[in-house]
């Protein structure tokens, strides 16, 4: 529940005693960390592993560069446009260069009165806007030059991952939700998915289905690596698959649990629903893939670990533990079938398969968020500020909203990647030649090889 908004020292004096806890403070320092784990080394070894031998260190250097990358962008002027009061889609420019933040500077939690530093929380949100883009280079690895994937990132990065985080998370803080009239009036500033009443806790919508439907536009447009489904494509290392996966799994604690802010009860909740969804939905498409290949893959069972973390992302504050267990067997299963039945029929070439578990996992879980939040299945429901409790739950109206952020996200998404990638490749062409492709992109874009003979 990442959705923030920070605000100086004077405005949360008028309304209320300001109080920054040390052991909050401490939390999300540990929880940046575990985030950056999840990226560098995690996601690049997750993904190196699952390409040839010859274009390993291509992967590692995207997901190593785009990390750096975003981290600049999101210093410069990505913080401000996320998370500032502009409209329903961008934020303003009030902050670029993140001037005006001090070490006094503060920003709000969910609980009333409570807040961390706002530099913490700059670099903790700066985190999802760095492993965002990385995630998407899982659909076209192999096939593409380093120049373009950096050029489609920054216009990717300025225009679908920003106006979706602030779309998503920007609110004027429970703070200012004093009263009907001013929960009104705080409303009116959010962004456009949060006034729809979509629940996101740590980025189904803003992450996951935001990337994986980059991913889906880029393979289609960019084309099938050649020799696909005619040679052998194998991963070379399933290996450092796996260490890449297990460290997305320890990582993504920082994500999910840091994202309610505060150490406190409902992070431990956090904690047990992020770790039961994953074990679920590992021992689900392992079990699937038994039943219908004949044998259970370390790949797949990897595969599967992605997918509940990918799902549970957005349901992880709201869901109860035996609400997160389904919701994992759920998406085990069914991501299984879009990265191998989906993916077959439709003949596109998802590399890794960032759609298939990202987008499909994300749209999954979105989904079920507003099924899995509801009291009577053991969620925790959605607090009223105003009143101070748990508002009255309506599953219908509640997937509704999801609805509505699954919408906005894939049609946003899909929209401004198909046109990144036409603008990149105008510009200086997305796609390596035959020649790079078949001798290798570490060798023909980096000069240097990841294993020696």
């Amino acid at each position: 529940m990442t959705f923030s908004y920070p605000v100086s020292a004077e405005e949360v004096a008028a309304a209320v005693t300001p109080t920054v806890n040390k052991g909050d403070t401490a939390w999300m320092i540990v929880a940046t960390v575990l985030v950056i784990l999840m990226v560098i080394p995690g996601l690049a070894l997750f993904y190196g592993g699952m390409v040839r031998a010859k274009n390993m260190l291509s992967v590692l250097m995207q997901v190593f560069i785009i990390f750096s990358m975003m981290a600049i962008l999101w210093a410069i002027y990505g913080y401000s446009i996320a998370f500032t009061e502009g409209n329903a889609f961008f934020g303003g420019l009030s902050k670029m260069f993140l001037i005006g933040i001090t070490p006094d500077s503060m920003a709000a939690t969910f609980s009333k009165g409570v807040y961390v530093p706002e530099y913490i929380y700059v670099v903790f949100q700066l985190t999802f806007a760095a492993i965002t883009p990385a995630l998407i280079i899982g659909a076209f690895a192999e096939r593409v030059k380093f120049s373009a994937v950096l050029l489609f990132m920054l216009i990717w990065f300025t225009f679908s991952y920003l106006p979706i985080a602030h779309m998503v998370w920007y609110w004027a803080g429970p703070d200012a939700y004093t009263d009907a009239k001013a929960a009104e009036a705080a409303g009116a500033t959010a962004g456009f998915i949060f006034q729809k009443g979509a629940l996101d806790f740590a980025g189904g919508t803003v992450v996951h289905i935001n990337a994986g439907i980059a991913g889906l536009v880029g393979c289609l447009m960019i084309g099938k690596r050649i020799g696909f489904n005619k040679e052998s494509l194998a991963p070379h290392s399933v290996t450092m698959t796996m260490i890449g996966a297990s460290l997305l799994w320890v990582g993504w604690f920082g994500f999910n649990v840091g994202s309610n802010l505060e150490a406190n009860g409902l992070a431990a909740l956090v904690f047990v629903n992020t770790l039961l969804a994953t074990a679920a939905a590992t021992l689900s498409w392992m079990s699937a893939e038994w039943l219908i290949k004949g044998k259970p893959s370390m790949l797949g069972g990897a595969s599967g670990a992605i997918a509940g973390l990918v799902a549970i992302t957005p349901a992880c504050g709201w869901a109860g533990p035996m609400g997160a267990i389904v919701l994992g067997l759920v998406v085990g299963a069914v991501c299984f079938w879009s990265v191998t039945g989906l993916k077959s029929k439709l003949g596109y070439d998802d590399s890794l398969d960032a759609f298939g578990v990202h987008g499909v996992g994300g749209i999954i879980g979105a989904i079920g968020t507003g099924i899995v939040a509801s009291p009577s299945l053991g969620g925790t429901g959605v607090w009223d500020y105003v009143a101070n409790g748990v508002a009255e739950f309506s599953m219908s109206t509640q997937v509704t909203s999801q609805l509505w952020g699954v919408g906005v996200s894939i049609i946003w998404s899909g929209t401004v990647s198909f046109i990144a990638f036409k603008i990149v490749d105008i510009l200086i062409g997305l796609r390596v030649s035959e020649e790079v492709e078949r001798e290798g992109l570490d060798i023909c874009e980096h000069g240097e090889s990841a294993y020696h003979d």
